[in-house]
Protein backbone atom coordinates (compact mmCIF):
# COMPACT_ATOMS: atom_id res chain seq x y z
CA UNK A 1 0.00 0.00 0.00
CA UNK A 2 1.41 3.76 -0.77
CA UNK A 3 1.00 6.67 1.35
CA UNK A 4 0.58 10.04 0.00
CA UNK A 5 -0.02 13.11 1.50
CA UNK A 6 -1.83 15.26 -0.61
CA UNK A 7 -2.62 19.01 0.12
CA UNK A 8 -5.86 21.01 -1.64
CA UNK A 9 -4.70 23.95 -2.89
CA UNK A 10 -7.97 24.99 -4.20
CA UNK A 11 -11.24 23.21 -4.82
CA UNK A 12 -10.05 21.69 -7.84
CA UNK A 13 -6.43 21.19 -7.46
CA UNK A 14 -4.58 19.09 -5.31
CA UNK A 15 -0.55 18.43 -4.98
CA UNK A 16 0.36 15.16 -3.98
CA UNK A 17 3.45 13.71 -2.79
CA UNK A 18 4.57 9.95 -2.10
CA UNK A 19 5.17 8.88 1.34
CA UNK A 20 7.80 6.96 2.68
CA UNK A 21 7.28 7.13 6.71
CA UNK A 22 5.09 9.24 9.21
CA UNK A 23 7.64 10.22 11.57
CA UNK A 24 5.12 12.51 13.88
CA UNK A 25 2.06 13.84 14.27
CA UNK A 26 0.89 16.39 17.31
CA UNK A 27 -1.63 18.49 18.00
CA UNK A 28 -0.33 21.80 19.55
CA UNK A 29 -2.18 24.18 21.28
CA UNK A 30 -2.53 26.20 18.08
CA UNK A 31 -2.46 23.54 15.73
CA UNK A 32 -1.54 20.21 13.94
CA UNK A 33 1.95 19.32 12.86
CA UNK A 34 3.50 16.56 10.96
CA UNK A 35 6.37 15.19 9.87
CA UNK A 36 6.75 13.09 6.60
CA UNK A 37 9.99 11.57 4.89
CA UNK A 38 9.48 10.97 0.87
CA UNK A 39 11.99 10.29 -1.38
CA UNK A 40 11.87 13.50 -3.57
CA UNK A 41 11.28 15.72 -1.13
CA UNK A 42 13.07 14.24 1.93
CA UNK A 43 11.62 15.29 5.01
CA UNK A 44 8.99 17.90 5.51
CA UNK A 45 6.95 20.08 8.03
CA UNK A 46 3.29 20.40 7.92
CA UNK A 47 1.32 22.36 9.88
CA UNK A 48 -2.86 22.08 9.50
CA UNK A 49 -2.39 20.06 6.48
CA UNK A 50 -0.33 22.82 4.63
CA UNK A 51 3.18 22.59 3.40
CA UNK A 52 5.77 25.02 5.33
CA UNK A 53 9.40 23.04 4.46
CA UNK A 54 10.85 20.07 2.89
CA UNK A 55 14.65 19.38 2.67
CA UNK A 56 15.36 19.85 -0.83
CA UNK A 57 13.38 23.16 -1.82
CA UNK A 58 13.86 25.16 1.58
CA UNK A 59 17.30 26.68 0.99
CA UNK A 60 14.75 28.77 -1.93
CA UNK A 61 12.98 30.28 0.24
CA UNK A 62 15.39 30.92 3.15
CA UNK A 63 18.21 32.32 0.24
CA UNK A 64 15.51 35.25 -0.46
CA UNK A 65 13.36 35.95 2.49
CA UNK A 66 17.23 37.14 4.39
CA UNK A 67 19.65 37.90 1.84
CA UNK A 68 17.65 40.01 -0.37
CA UNK A 69 17.58 42.36 2.89
CA UNK A 70 21.13 41.66 3.54
CA UNK A 71 22.71 42.62 0.59
CA UNK A 72 20.27 45.84 0.41
CA UNK A 73 21.79 46.96 3.68
CA UNK A 74 25.01 45.12 4.78
CA UNK A 75 25.18 47.20 8.07
CA UNK A 76 22.07 45.14 9.63
CA UNK A 77 22.94 44.36 13.31
CA UNK A 78 19.63 43.63 15.30
CA UNK A 79 16.77 41.62 13.73
CA UNK A 80 13.51 40.10 14.73
CA UNK A 81 12.20 37.14 13.13
CA UNK A 82 8.56 36.53 13.66
CA UNK A 83 7.55 32.97 13.15
CA UNK A 84 10.19 30.42 11.47
CA UNK A 85 9.43 27.79 13.90
CA UNK A 86 11.64 25.26 11.60
CA UNK A 87 15.01 27.95 12.09
CA UNK A 88 15.90 28.12 8.39
CA UNK A 89 15.52 32.15 8.61
CA UNK A 90 17.74 32.19 11.39
CA UNK A 91 20.43 29.64 10.18
CA UNK A 92 21.21 32.54 6.97
CA UNK A 93 20.81 35.50 9.46
CA UNK A 94 23.66 33.70 11.54
CA UNK A 95 26.31 33.82 8.10
CA UNK A 96 26.74 37.50 8.50
CA UNK A 97 29.22 38.54 11.20
CA UNK A 98 27.70 41.71 11.33
CA UNK A 99 24.60 40.75 12.94
CA UNK A 100 24.91 40.82 16.31
CA UNK A 101 21.46 40.27 18.05
CA UNK A 102 18.44 38.16 16.47
CA UNK A 103 15.55 37.95 18.71
CA UNK A 104 12.89 35.06 16.96
CA UNK A 105 9.15 34.95 18.09
CA UNK A 106 7.60 32.07 17.39
CA UNK A 107 3.76 31.03 18.84
CA UNK A 108 4.35 27.24 19.10
CA UNK A 109 7.11 26.11 20.94
CA UNK A 110 6.05 22.55 19.84
CA UNK A 111 7.06 23.48 16.28
CA UNK A 112 10.33 24.05 17.50
CA UNK A 113 11.01 21.49 19.62
CA UNK A 114 9.83 19.00 16.30
CA UNK A 115 11.98 20.63 13.86
CA UNK A 116 14.97 20.16 16.25
CA UNK A 117 14.61 16.57 16.48
CA UNK A 118 13.39 15.86 12.74
CA UNK A 119 14.65 19.17 10.55
CA UNK A 120 18.17 20.13 12.12
CA UNK A 121 19.00 20.70 8.62
CA UNK A 122 16.83 24.24 8.96
CA UNK A 123 17.26 24.24 13.05
CA UNK A 124 21.38 23.71 13.05
CA UNK A 125 21.74 27.53 14.15
CA UNK A 126 18.85 28.05 17.07
CA UNK A 127 21.00 27.86 19.73
CA UNK A 128 23.45 30.43 17.79
CA UNK A 129 24.46 33.07 20.94
CA UNK A 130 22.87 35.74 19.30
CA UNK A 131 19.92 33.93 18.98
CA UNK A 132 17.23 34.71 21.76
CA UNK A 133 13.71 32.78 21.35
CA UNK A 134 10.21 34.40 22.60
CA UNK A 135 7.56 31.39 22.30
CA UNK A 136 4.64 34.13 22.00
CA UNK A 137 1.94 35.98 20.16
CA UNK A 138 4.27 37.83 17.17
CA UNK A 139 1.38 40.47 16.93
CA UNK A 140 1.42 41.32 21.00
CA UNK A 141 5.39 40.82 21.11
CA UNK A 142 5.70 43.79 18.67
CA UNK A 143 3.76 46.27 20.08
CA UNK A 144 5.58 47.21 22.77
CA UNK A 145 9.21 47.39 20.40
CA UNK A 146 10.44 51.07 19.35
CA UNK A 147 12.67 52.14 17.19
CA UNK A 148 14.52 48.53 18.29
CA UNK A 149 15.48 46.69 14.99
CA UNK A 150 17.21 47.24 11.68
CA UNK A 151 15.20 44.38 10.20
CA UNK A 152 12.49 42.33 10.63
CA UNK A 153 11.49 39.22 8.72
CA UNK A 154 8.08 37.60 9.05
CA UNK A 155 8.44 34.43 8.08
CA UNK A 156 4.64 33.20 8.81
CA UNK A 157 2.48 30.84 7.99
CA UNK A 158 -0.84 31.71 6.06
CA UNK A 159 -3.30 34.52 6.92
CA UNK A 160 -5.38 32.13 9.10
CA UNK A 161 -5.39 30.56 12.15
CA UNK A 162 -1.55 31.30 14.50
CA UNK A 163 -0.59 33.15 11.52
CA UNK A 164 -3.60 35.44 11.14
CA UNK A 165 -2.54 38.26 13.05
CA UNK A 166 0.61 38.69 11.30
CA UNK A 167 -1.26 40.55 7.63
CA UNK A 168 -3.03 43.03 10.07
CA UNK A 169 -3.34 46.64 9.40
CA UNK A 170 -2.21 46.70 13.16
CA UNK A 171 0.88 44.43 12.86
CA UNK A 172 2.27 46.73 9.96
CA UNK A 173 1.94 49.43 11.95
CA UNK A 174 3.54 48.19 15.18
CA UNK A 175 6.53 46.82 12.50
CA UNK A 176 6.87 50.39 11.51
CA UNK A 177 7.38 51.68 14.57
CA UNK A 178 9.86 48.87 15.79
CA UNK A 179 12.03 49.36 12.77
CA UNK A 180 14.80 52.20 13.08
CA UNK A 181 14.64 54.79 10.62
CA UNK A 182 16.50 53.26 8.45
CA UNK A 183 14.33 49.96 8.67
CA UNK A 184 13.50 47.26 6.48
CA UNK A 185 10.40 45.03 6.99
CA UNK A 186 10.60 41.61 4.88
CA UNK A 187 7.85 39.01 5.05
CA UNK A 188 6.28 36.00 2.91
CA UNK A 189 3.84 37.55 0.50
CA UNK A 190 1.52 34.48 -0.59
CA UNK A 191 1.18 33.30 -4.30
CA UNK A 192 -0.44 35.45 -7.03
CA UNK A 193 -1.97 32.19 -8.48
CA UNK A 194 -4.54 30.96 -7.17
CA UNK A 195 -7.45 33.41 -6.36
CA UNK A 196 -7.52 33.64 -2.67
CA UNK A 197 -3.89 33.68 -2.40
CA UNK A 198 -3.88 36.23 -4.39
CA UNK A 199 -6.70 38.07 -2.14
CA UNK A 200 -3.87 37.82 0.67
CA UNK A 201 -1.27 38.94 -1.42
CA UNK A 202 -3.51 42.39 -2.15
CA UNK A 203 -4.65 42.77 0.95
CA UNK A 204 -0.88 42.67 2.52
CA UNK A 205 0.60 44.61 -0.06
CA UNK A 206 -2.63 47.33 0.73
CA UNK A 207 -1.94 47.11 4.17
CA UNK A 208 2.16 47.35 4.20
CA UNK A 209 1.73 50.52 1.52
CA UNK A 210 -0.06 52.61 4.16
CA UNK A 211 3.09 52.70 6.24
CA UNK A 212 6.45 52.29 4.07
CA UNK A 213 7.08 54.63 1.89
CA UNK A 214 9.35 52.33 -0.02
CA UNK A 215 7.32 49.04 -0.98
CA UNK A 216 8.38 46.19 -3.51
CA UNK A 217 7.17 42.71 -4.37
CA UNK A 218 9.82 40.06 -5.67
CA UNK A 219 9.23 37.04 -6.53
CA UNK A 220 10.68 32.89 -6.24
CA UNK A 221 9.78 29.74 -7.44
CA UNK A 222 9.62 27.26 -4.79
CA UNK A 223 8.06 23.89 -6.26
CA UNK A 224 6.16 22.36 -3.09
CA UNK A 225 4.17 26.25 -2.48
CA UNK A 226 0.71 25.87 -3.87
CA UNK A 227 1.38 27.13 -8.07
CA UNK A 228 4.66 27.22 -7.20
CA UNK A 229 5.40 30.63 -7.49
CA UNK A 230 5.71 32.63 -4.71
CA UNK A 231 6.29 36.40 -3.61
CA UNK A 232 8.04 38.47 -1.15
CA UNK A 233 7.21 41.70 0.28
CA UNK A 234 10.21 44.54 0.72
CA UNK A 235 9.55 47.59 2.77
CA UNK A 236 11.43 50.22 4.50
CA UNK A 237 11.73 53.72 5.24
CA UNK A 238 14.86 54.53 3.50
CA UNK A 239 16.80 51.88 1.44
CA UNK A 240 15.13 50.59 -2.28
CA UNK A 241 16.53 47.12 -2.87
CA UNK A 242 17.27 47.82 -6.32
CA UNK A 243 18.62 51.62 -6.23
CA UNK A 244 20.40 50.41 -2.97
CA UNK A 245 21.91 47.21 -3.55
CA UNK A 246 25.30 46.73 -2.84
CA UNK A 247 26.84 44.40 -4.46
CA UNK A 248 29.91 44.02 -4.22
CA UNK A 249 30.10 44.45 -0.11
CA UNK A 250 27.49 41.33 -0.38
CA UNK A 251 29.63 39.27 -2.88
CA UNK A 252 33.35 40.33 -1.01
CA UNK A 253 31.33 38.29 1.74
CA UNK A 254 31.84 34.86 -0.27
CA UNK A 255 28.63 33.17 1.10
CA UNK A 256 28.21 30.23 -0.55
CA UNK A 257 24.23 30.32 -1.63
CA UNK A 258 22.41 27.37 -3.52
CA UNK A 259 19.97 29.92 -4.92
CA UNK A 260 20.29 33.70 -4.30
CA UNK A 261 22.88 35.78 -6.05
CA UNK A 262 23.08 39.42 -6.65
CA UNK A 263 21.62 39.07 -10.60
CA UNK A 264 18.51 36.67 -9.12
CA UNK A 265 18.34 39.73 -6.74
CA UNK A 266 17.49 42.29 -9.44
CA UNK A 267 15.67 39.72 -11.45
CA UNK A 268 13.40 39.02 -8.59
CA UNK A 269 11.97 41.93 -8.61
CA UNK A 270 10.93 42.39 -12.92
CA UNK A 271 6.80 40.78 -12.15
CA UNK A 272 5.01 39.14 -14.87
CA UNK A 273 2.43 41.61 -15.93
CA UNK A 274 -0.50 40.05 -14.34
CA UNK A 275 1.32 40.21 -10.68
CA UNK A 276 2.10 43.97 -11.36
CA UNK A 277 -2.09 44.08 -12.52
CA UNK A 278 -2.64 42.40 -9.06
CA UNK A 279 -0.62 44.89 -7.21
CA UNK A 280 -2.14 47.84 -8.74
CA UNK A 281 -5.42 46.36 -7.89
CA UNK A 282 -4.60 47.21 -4.52
CA UNK A 283 -4.03 50.53 -4.32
Amino acid sequence: MELWYTEQHTGNVRFSIRVDEHLFTGQSEFQRIDVFKAKEFGTFLTLDGLMMVTEKDEFIYHDMIVHVPMATNPSVKNVLVIGAGDGGTVRELTRYATVEKIDMVEIDKMVVEVCRKYLPQTACKLDDPRVRIYYEDGLKFVRSKENTYDLIIVDSTDPFGPGEGLFTREFYGNCYKALKEDGILVNQHESPYYESYAQAMQRAHKRIKEFFPICKVYQAHIPTYPSGHWLFGFASKKYDPLRDLDEQAWNELDLRTKYYNTDIHKGSFALPNYVRALLEGAL
